[in-house]
């Protein structure tokens, strides 16, 4: 059994929905967790103390061991706070699963400054004013987990989300130099896409009979994304840089490839025309690989041309 006894686990957005599922589960699997809340609306209005609070009682009444946090990740000063509410408490910190966020639905071309930027501000900045304290934290003791929460909206993109969309594939940038940075000092760092029924859904559907005789939304309760997210934040879990989608039960790895394109002769100065006359080659996804960072897409190509990089 994946064993959490004497680690220490942050989870942001934890007073609901999904990140309610993983802080339960890990502190039933003996971690002792951080629970951290503003207990905002969905949009990001307001906050609520008793959201995070109940989350933490839940566990306690279970025999667990948690501890409050009602400090917002869109700061520096709140992510710093976070993590320190973890070292203080507890001592250390092992683990960081982050999934706080807000959410709304709004056409590109109508999309202000201000939404872009809020969305961005509590997923992609609050990504890192967490982060960073927690890695150094980490990397002080020679151990880490990173449970970076990002969408497959990013990924594949969806309809009205731009700015949602922008911050959660920035989550999954931000992962991988954490995973190449953190590697030495035995930090991993991994995303989950998750699908599960959440305030994200209920609150943007338009019709709630949808919610009751839809088969897709009875599919992802949350409690199917939690074994994916548990795992990739426990000891057991000896790989980094990767993505992976839980969705209904069905967990996968999510990969950017990169096809063996067409090599222009060494020397050459390829024109627009040679781009057209090649294109089959250069969009074709087979064969492909997956680049485990920037140097290893260089080293091939440089490899291909017979110089060295």
């Amino acid at each position: 059994m994946i064993d959490f006894t004497g680690q220490v686990a942050v989870v942001t957005g934890a007073g609901r929905g999904l990140g309610r599922v993983y802080a339960i589960e890990m502190a039933r699997r003996g971690a002792s967790v951080v629970v951290n809340d503003l207990g905002g609306a969905m949009g990001g209005q307001g906050a609520d103390a008793s959201v995070a609070d109940q989350v933490v009682e839940e566990i306690t009444s279970a025999g667990g061991i948690a501890v409050a946090s009602h400090d917002s990740v869109d700061s520096p000063e709140g992510g710093e706070a976070i993590a320190r509410t973890a070292v203080d408490r507890f001592g250390r910190l092992d683990a960081i699963v982050s999934n706080a966020g807000i959410f709304t639905s709004i056409p590109f071309d109508e999309l202000t400054p201000d939404d872009w930027r809020r969305m961005l501000r509590v997923h992609l900045d609050g990504g890192f004013y967490l982060a960073q304290p927690a890695y150094r934290v980490m990397k002080a003791q020679g151990y880490g987990r990173f449970v970076f929460i990002a969408s497959s909206a990013g990924m594949f993109g969806q309809h009205l989300e731009a700015h949602y969309a922008a911050a959660k594939a920035g989550l999954v940038g931000l992962t991988n130099v954490i995973a190449l940075e953190g590697a030495e000092h035995g930090i991993l760092a991994n995303t989950v896409l998750p699908f599960g029924i959440s305030r994200m859904v209920t609150e943007t559907l338009g019709d709630p009979k949808v919610l009751e005789e839809s088969g897709f939304f009875k599919a992802i309760r949350p409690e199917l994304v939690a074994p994916i997210v548990v795992f990739l934040a426990s000891r057991a879990c000896e790989f980094s840089h990767q993505n992976f989608s839980a969705c209904g039960g069905r967990f996968a790895r999510v990969f950017i490839g990169l096809g063996e394109g067409w090599l222009a002769e060494p020397g050459s100065s390829p024109t627009a025309d040679d781009i057209a006359a090649h294109l089959t080659e250069i969009a074709a996804t087979e064969p492909f690989t997956v680049p485990g960072s920037i140097y290893e897409e260089v080293f091939a190509v440089t490899e291909r041309l017979g110089i060295t990089a």
